[in-house]
């Protein structure tokens, strides 16, 4: 077994590549991370233009029927250049459930805008009260004949501001078991009772609150069966945790090394020449190393038709806690100018190593904690009781 890649995607790898070094410019960066939205409407265009959008969907869907490792090789370049595509992988994700389960009116009124960049869809599963435990969800559906009314709220719902739809978690049996008695739905946001509130994470990002106030839905937005949301909502989180976050380490390590190579110290060294600062640097190397693999493993297994259960949640934990402990090691390494404020232009790389800290916080929570993934590594992998 190895995770080399082939001479046809590593061609594809460079095409990407040189299109986003193209297209993320200086300012279109600095604009972005102003906004606090990771989402840019002509990017996706852009990237629905070249193909990138969905290029292993097939293509009668619009898609290139791309391997899953050209797939991968275009997620890596998207975190490695930071593009705002959060939106469009969560449309993404929510398009790929609803080709497989959705009904053929939900399918009509989606998949195409979807892969066009004309639907957009954000993800509505953490509660204020409930954290990680996205099963233990109150807010409520409750049917009316063909309508559903949903009255909750929901947190952390990212682009919902901006979104057509909330992919929405529901509990529509509060006497059932919490993770037999909830269903999925989509919830166009343009509907009367819903409203997004911004919420600022210590990274710069906007996410929001969202608030569902006497929403009512028609039972033709229901995505899957009643009651039957958490075997939908399985499918997205199996995406989610396959994650890795290696790219995020790897665009760090270019900084860390061009920092080190080119700043000149008082007593004319550079702190490449300091055995401490390889060392160091050579660390999260092989950490980005260990990320890498284990996220193509779970490509490997996708691609043999093995799902990565625990294999994915390994990937998952293991890049976003290797990313945070980088981040820390290097800040402390370049000292208290690795604090310096993200895009000020005398920061060293502009800031890079700050915003890199305060980024990596975050993405032990993104998809589960990292407490999550152990949970599943240990009773699903090993097979340990809970």
């Amino acid at each position: 077994m190895h995770f080399r890649l082939d001479p046809n995607t590593e061609a594809y790898r460079d095409e990407v590549h040189a299109h986003l070094e193209q297209v993320l410019t200086p300012e279109f960066e600095e604009r972005v991370y102003r906004s606090g939205v990771a989402h840019d409407h002509d990017f996706a265009l852009g990237l629905v233009d070249k193909g990138y959008f969905a290029p292993n969907w097939p293509e009668e869907f619009g898609g290139q029927n791309r391997n899953a490792w050209d797939d991968q090789v275009l997620k890596e370049q998207m975190m490695l250049f930071d593009a705002p595509v959060y939106l469009s992988e969560t449309t993404r994700m929510v398009a790929s459930i609803i080709r497989h389960i959705g009904t053929p009116a939900l399918q009509e009124r989606i998949l195409a805008g979807a892969l066009r960049g004309d639907v957009t869809i954000a993800l509505g599963f953490s509660e204020p009260e409930c954290g990680s435990d996205v099963a233990a969800a109150t807010t409520r559906a409750v049917r009316e004949g063909d309508t559903w009314v949903i009255n909750g709220s929901k947190m952390f719902t990212t682009n919902g501001h901006i979104a057509d739809y909330i992919f929405l978690l529901a509990r529509t049996a509060p006497d059932k078991p919490k993770h037999k008695g909830l269903t999925m739905f989509l919830v166009p946001c343009a509907t009367e009772g819903f409203e997004a509130q911004a919420v600022w994470t210590l990274s710069g990002e906007r996410t929001n609150i969202t608030f569902f106030s006497d929403v009512r839905v028609g039972d033709e937005w229901r995505v899957g069966d009643v009651d039957g949301g958490w075997q939908v909502l399985g499918l997205s989180l199996q995406d989610e945790h396959a994650s890795g976050w290696g790219p995020h380490l790897a665009r760090l390590l270019q900084h860390t090394e061009s920092w080190a190579t080119t700043t000149t110290l008082p007593d004319g060294s550079k702190p490449m020449d300091n055995p401490d600062v390889r060392r160091r640097i050579s660390r999260a190397a092989m950490e980005n190393e260990v990320s890498m693999l284990l996220q193509r493993r779970c490509v490997w297994m996708a691609e043999q038709g093995q799902i990565p259960i625990a294999e994915g949640p390994m990937s998952k934990v293991f890049s976003t806690e290797a990313l945070e402990r980088a981040s820390q090691d290097i800040v402390e390494m370049v000292g208290p100018d690795g604090l310096r404020s993200y895009l000020e232009p005398t920061a060293p790389e502009r800031g890079r190593f700050d915003h890199t800290l305060r980024f990596s916080l975050g993405t032990t929570i993104y998809a589960g904690t990292s407490e999550v993934q152990r949970t599943i590594i240990a009773q699903r992998g090993l097979g340990l009781p809970r």
